[in-house]
C-alpha cells in the first residue's frame, strides 16, 4: 500500500515537472516573436519593441500613452486605435465597444490585440502630447465617508494644461498581492490655471485596486506617477446656458470646469445639478454655494434622493431626474455636461431630451 502510495505521488510529480518544462519551452518558442515593429502615423513614430504583448501596454512602455479608463481590463472601451496592418480577426472581448463603422475602419482595442508581428496603426495626433509626470502627494483629505480628495504636486519646474474636464490615468504601484504597476482615469479636478498641481476626488469601490491602494496606503509625502492629460469631455466654445449633472465622484470634473468659467470671467448661465442619496454623500457645499457669488449667473441645486431624518434636509428631494425635469424650463437652446454612472447618465438624457435639447448638446463622462 505504501510502495503504492509512493510510486504514486512520484509519477504526478514526474508528470508536473514535465508540464513545467512543456510550457517553459512553448513561452520560449511558441511565445517568442523576437522584435517586431510599430509603425505610427505613416512613419511619425516608428518603434522596435519585444512582441508579444498588448499593444496598449506596448505603447505605454514606449511613452505613448493611450486612453485607458480601466487600466487595459477590456471594460472602458476608450483605447481604441486604428490599425492599418499586423493583426488578426476581431475578438469577442472588442466587438461590445467596437460599431460596424469603426469596424469598417479597422478600428481596435489596443488593450485586446497583441503585436506578434510587425503593426501599423493610427493615433490622434494629439496623443503625442500626452506626457508621463512624478508627483508629490502634497494632500489627502476625506470629503465623505467614501471619497478622499487627493491633490498631487509636479515636480519643480513641471506644468501640466489639461482642459478643464479631463482626466490624468494614475499608476498604482505594486502592493500586497498585486506583482505589476496597473494604471486607472481619473478626472481632475482642479482648474487648469492650477498647472502645478493635480486635484483628484477618488471614491472607494470594493475590491477596488486602485481606490483601495488611495485608501488604505496612499499617505502624504509619497511619490506618484501620472499621465495625461485625456478626453474629449470639456465646454464647448458657446454661449448657450449650460446644464450640469453629476453625482459622487462625478463632482470632480464639474467642479473643474466651474473653476475656470469663474477664472475667464465667463457670464454664462450655469445650473449644476448635484445629486446624492442622503447628507453624508454630499460634499463641497460651502464651496458651491461661495461659487455661486463669485460666477455671473451660476446656480448650485443639490437634492437628495433618501434623506434621512436626521439629515434635516430643506433642499430638493428626489431623483436627479426628477429634479432636472421639475426645474428645468424647455432647453431646446442649451447644452448638457453629465457626470457620473452610466446608468444615471442615461437617465439624464431621457430627460434633456424630453426637455427638448438636442441630443448632439449633450457631453458626458460616465464613470
Amino acid at each position: 500500500m505504501i510502495v503504492s502510495l509512493v510510486i504514486s505521488v512520484a509519477v504526478i510529480s514526474l508528470i508536473s515537472v514535465f508540464l513545467a518544462l512543456l510550457m517553459v519551452v512553448a513561452d520560449a518558442t511558441i511565445g517568442n516573436y523576437g522584435i517586431v515593429k510599430v509603425d505610427i502615423n505613416d512613419g511619425t513614430r516608428k518603434l522596435e519593441v519585444k512582441g508579444g504583448m498588448p499593444l496598449l501596454s506596448t505603447l505605454t512602455s514606449q511613452g505613448v500613452f493611450i486612453p485607458s479608463a480601466c487600466g487595459g481590463r477590456g471594460s472602458c472601451g476608450l483605447c481604441k486605435v486604428q490599425v492599418l496592418s499586423g493583426v488578426g480577426d476581431y475578438l469577442p472581448t472588442e466587438l461590445p465597444f467596437i460599431s460596424k463603422e469603426e469596424q469598417a475602419q479597422n478600428i481596435r482595442l489596443s488593450c485586446q490585440i497583441k503585436v506578434k508581428q510587425n503593426i501599423a496603426i493610427k493615433i490622434p495626433e494629439e496623443l503625442f502630447n500626452v506626457r508621463q509626470y512624478k508627483t508629490t502627494v502634497e494632500r489627502i483629505r476625506d470629503l465623505t465617508h467614501d471619497i478622499k480628495e487627493v491633490t498631487l504636486r509636479l515636480a519643480p519646474g513641471e506644468t501640466i494644461t489639461p482642459k478643464a474636464g479631463q482626466y490624468i490615468q494614475f499608476v498604482v504601484p505594486e502592493y500586497g498581492d498585486l506583482d505589476e504597476s496597473v494604471y486607472r482615469a481619473y478626472s481632475v479636478a482642479s482648474p487648469p490655471d492650477d498647472n502645478t498641481r493635480v486635484e483628484l476626488e477618488i471614491r472607494l469601490v470594493p475590491n477596488g485596486i486602485c481606490t483601495t491602494y488611495v485608501h488604505t496606503i496612499l499617505k502624504e509625502g509619497d511619490e506618484v506617477t501620472i499621465n495625461g492629460p485625456y478626453g474629449d469631455f470639456y465646454v464647448r466654445d458657446t454661449d448657450r446656458p449650460m446644464i450640469c449633472i453629476a453625482g459622487g465622484s462625478g463632482m470632480a470634473p464639474i467642479k473643474s470646469i466651474l473653476l475656470d468659467l469663474k477664472n475667464k470671467g465667463s457670464k454664462r448661465k450655469v445650473t449644476y445639478f448635484f445629486g446624492a442619496r442622503s447628507r453624508r454623500d454630499l460634499f463641497l457645499l460651502d464651496e458651491m454655494f461661495a461659487l455661486e457669488k463669485e460666477l455671473e449667473n451660476f446656480t448650485f441645486v443639490p437634492a437628495l434622493s433618501e434623506p434621512k431624518e436626521e439629515d434635516k434636509w430643506e433642499g430638493e428631494v428626489g431623483l436627479i431626474t426628477d429634479v432636472v425635469r421639475r426645474l428645468s424650463g424647455d432647453a431646446a437652446n442649451s447644452e448638457a455636461y453629465l457626470c457620473g454612472s452610466p446608468g444615471m447618465i442615461d437617465a439624464c438624457i431621457a430627460v434633456l431630451t424630453e426637455l427638448h435639447m438636442p441630443e448632439e448638446h449633450i457631453y458626458y463622462d460616465k464613470f
